[in-house]
């Protein structure tokens, strides 16, 4: 994995380029480059995997007169493939890298390329002879593109600092923004940069910048179809693609490792791995977060029945897995407020993100590579909001049934002219608008199909953001088997009635590794990833947010009424801020990170 960035049409001097590649270098400490042409400078910092001496970018070849230079940030898990077909078409390769197969594969096949290929991935290639630039993303949105317009031309990046990093780019804030950051965060819009004229090249997409203009383009949504299959048939196909997502993503030059949190989805991919390294003689590291005096302080509820150590117990004893344990403190996670913000560009999920940023921090100390067991809850329907009948018919996002609470906390100022209600739901029709669903579909399987589109744009892209950037912040490469694409094409289709096969979360999964699991493990009801409970943690963020309410001249005031900030001390929502995690105590950690991003990213306010 690594950091990406360009500059089309625009003139930097090599101070300029050491500062931006100073930002990128936590994605990419292994190596950094830079290529400049007549109109274009690309950049790169790598996180070698893959061929360490045969992969450095940019990367340039010549190709029926035309020379092209790339840029790549991403892992193809059909590498082999794809290079068997360009050889018997006269490519000849140098090394065995992914990045190499991409290059020769955008020479031959253009933009169609990206639909052959099988991985996370975002890059650029600059087109020397045409004078454009082409940039794509992986269907699901694993990795991150951001670009904005400056002046005359382009600059884009794998994330939001390194376009900050350009002389003259403000950090501006527009009240489109802040309603995101008050009424959707940590959400965003599709396609936002939070930012004022930052953007985001959406999931799926592919775009030219040429002429002065970028035209982007969707290659790739969820499409409907017709499922025939019988629900042993389901359950077989199931299990090879969750097999061989799995499988393929093992691929790697350098040792590879799990999260293990003892919960369905990170214990399939671990004991797949655990098999398929037990077969070569070699023993899987797996890896967990635990909080002190968890045990002391852990209190069952209707998101979060039971606490994780018992499951992970018994998965490393099955497995015999080299098993490592980080135990959180509270002051570890109040200490990865500031940096963890810093990390995402953009307030998160508080604690959520703290816990992550220092955990992937520990696992990089002992590999470069760990699979883990994002999105099959969006996927297969695992969350409670898909399955409580009252909530999935309420309109509106079901992992934030708050909005009236949300639109009271924020100022006069920024909610001028603005509908908070509207913006809200303005977003979620679009939403569902774009779902495609067969004519004739029942209304069940209509708005089971509208919920998964809903997580697959919203909430989904949320967890891949807090994955992405935790975890790369450390120069650790994060895999997400359940998002390769083609589980996501193939379980769109599958009626809900298999998915959530016999009343249980996930069911259609949990049939479909029968055999594979103890079944203490197979048949757990789904917990969360877990957050502390220990009463210091939210005592400390009482007496922080205490003391922000006696800095009358908090920048967070121009986004937020003081005194609705002064209620979050004493006050706890029916509804979580946002998802299942972040109730009373990471309600006031969101708005610390928010007060602490606009002062740290020096940001001007537009209204």
């Amino acid at each position: 994995m690594c950091a990406i960035a360009g500059l089309v049409g625009l003139d930097a001097e090599e101070k300029t380029l050491d500062r931006m590649l100073k930002t990128m270098a936590r994605r990419g400490p292994d190596d950094l480059g830079v290529s400049t042409s007549p109109g274009c400078t690309l950049l790169h910092t790598r996180l070698a995997i893959i061929d360490p001496a045969g992969g450095k970018q940019p990367m340039r070849l010549t190709h029926n007169g035309e020379t092209y230079t790339l840029v790549y940030n991403g892992e193809l898990y059909n590498t082999a493939e794809i290079r068997a077909a360009l050889q018997k078409l006269g490519h000849r390769f140098l090394g065995h890298s992914d990045t190499e197969v991409v290059l020769h594969a955008y020479a031959q096949w253009g933009a169609d390329c990206v639909e052959r290929l099988n991985g996370i991935f975002a890059f650029g290639i600059w087109e020397q002879g045409r004078g454009r630039l082409f940039l794509a993303r992986d269907r699901i949105g694993v990795k991150p593109l951001f670009y904005a317009e400056h002046g005359n031309g382009l600059l884009f990046a794998s994330e939001i600092k390194t376009i900050l990093a350009f002389p003259g780019f403000k950090t501006q804030l527009d009240r489109e923004g802040a309603a995101q950051l008050i009424l959707l965060g940590p959400g965003r819009l599709p396609g936002s940069g939070v930012f004022h004229g930052i953007r985001e090249l959406e999931p799926g997409c592919l775009g030219y910048w040429e002429k002065g203009v970028f035209g982007a383009e969707r290659y790739w949504s969820l499409k409907d179809r017709e499922h025939r299959e019988t629900f042993d048939e389901t359950v077989e196909h199931t299990r090879f693609l969750v097999t061989d997502a799995i499988q393929r993503q093992m691929v790697s030059d350098v040792p590879i490792g799990t999260f293990l949190s003892g919960g369905l989805d990170s214990s399939i991919i671990t004991a797949l791995c655990a098999g398929q390294m037990a077969a070569r003689g070699e023993r899987l590291k797996t890896f967990s977060v635990d909080y002190r005096d968890n045990d002391r302080y852990f209190r069952p509820g209707k998101f979060q029945p039971n606490s994780d150590g018992e499951y992970i117990h018994i998965m490393c004893e099955a497995l015999d897995t080299d098993h490592s344990w980080t135990e959180l403190t509270p002051e570890e996670l109040v200490g990865a407020l500031e940096e963890s913000t810093i990390a995402r560009d953009l307030p998160g999920m508080a604690d959520v993100d703290f816990s992550l940023l220092v955990f992937c921090r520990r696992i990089r100390e002992d590999v470069k590579v760990a699979l883990s067991g994002e999105c099959a809850d969006e996927i297969f329907g695992g969350y409670p909001w898909y399955r409580d009948p009252e909530v999935r018919a309420l309109a509106g996002f079901p992992w934030a049934q708050n909005t009236q609470d949300r639109a009271e906390m924020m100022a006069p100022e920024a909610v001028r002219g603005l509908d908070p209600r509207e913006f809200v739901m303005d977003a979620y029709r679009q939403t569902v608008a774009k779902s495609d669903i067969l004519p004739g579909t029942s209304p069940l399987e209509r708005r089971m199909k509208e919920m998964v589109n809903l997580n697959f744009h919203w909430f989904m892209q949320t967890l891949l953001d807090r994955k992405d950037r935790m975890s790369m912040y450390s120069g650790l490469e994060v895999r997400v088997p359940f998002c390769d694409y083609r589980i996501a094409e193939y379980l769109y289709t599958v009626p809900w009635a298999y998915k959530d096969w016999q009343g249980r979360e996930k069911g259609l999964l949990r049939q479909a590794v029968a055999g594979l699991l103890p079944e203490p493990v197979r048949l757990r009801k789904k917990s969360p990833y877990p957050k502390t409970f220990d009463p210091a943690y939210e005592k400390i963020m009482a007496e922080r947010l205490n003391n922000l309410l006696a800095d009358k001249s908090a920048p967070i005031y121009a986004l937020v009424r003081r005194e609705k900030l002064e209620s979050l001390i004493g006050m706890d929502s029916p509804w979580p801020w946002y998802g299942q995690l972040m109730r009373r105590p990471q309600t006031m950690a969101y708005f610390l990170q928010l007060d602490f991003w606009l002062r740290h990213y020096q940001v001007e306010l537009l209204f």
